[in-house]
């Protein structure tokens, strides 16, 4: 099997300069460190249907829980919700509901990078410093590796279900 190089597919793995993103909201979950500390995971990506430097490079943001009563701070969520757009008064029937209707909002975003020490170690953090309501909200953002059809407009078509019967299962 032949293969041949291609620069003009390198990635450029360099912390996002500091500045004003256009970003869309891949995913946010809930999630915990290996010691269990518990947070809210936003995954961002700068939005490659507006012109603007590294498109389609993730950002990431974390809500954590205090320590002192385990719960996450309801105004750092509030301010996010509000700079992408939810409807303000919505009424959620669970935590897992209200972040998944983040999915696929625009967003903007202030980016900051900054270094922190922990345990002696200096580390180097690009972090989201402000939301802001996005000044783009027709969002034709292309996810890689996903056809346009699956990502135009944010509209799947409606997954096709399928019918199983007993003898279709070995077991």
């Amino acid at each position: 099997m032949s293969f041949k190089l291609d620069f003009s597919e390198a990635q450029d793995f360099s912390p996002v300069p500091d500045g004003i993103y256009e970003v869309v909201t891949a995913n946010v979950a809930e999630d915990a460190t290996q010691n269990g500390a518990e947070f809210i995971n936003f995954d961002f990506i700068i939005r490659n249907d507006i012109q603007q430097a590294r498109g389609n490079s993730h950002l990431f943001h974390r809500i954590w829980k205090a320590k002192k009563d385990g719960k996450y701070n309801k105004g750092m969520i509030m301010t996010i919700a509000k700079a992408c757009g939810l409807e303000d008064g919505k009424e959620y029937s669970s935590f897992d509901e209200f972040l998944t209707d983040f999915a696929l909002k625009p967003v903007k975003v202030q980016i900051k990078n900054e270094q922190s020490e922990y345990n002696g170690k200096t580390y180097d953090n690009t972090n989201i410093k402000r939301f802001m309501g996005t000044s783009y909200p027709d969002v034709q953002h292309q996810f890689k590796g996903k056809s346009s059809s699956e990502t135009s407009n944010f509209q799947r078509e409606p997954e096709q279900a399928m019918d199983i019967s007993d003898e279709d299962i070995p077991f």
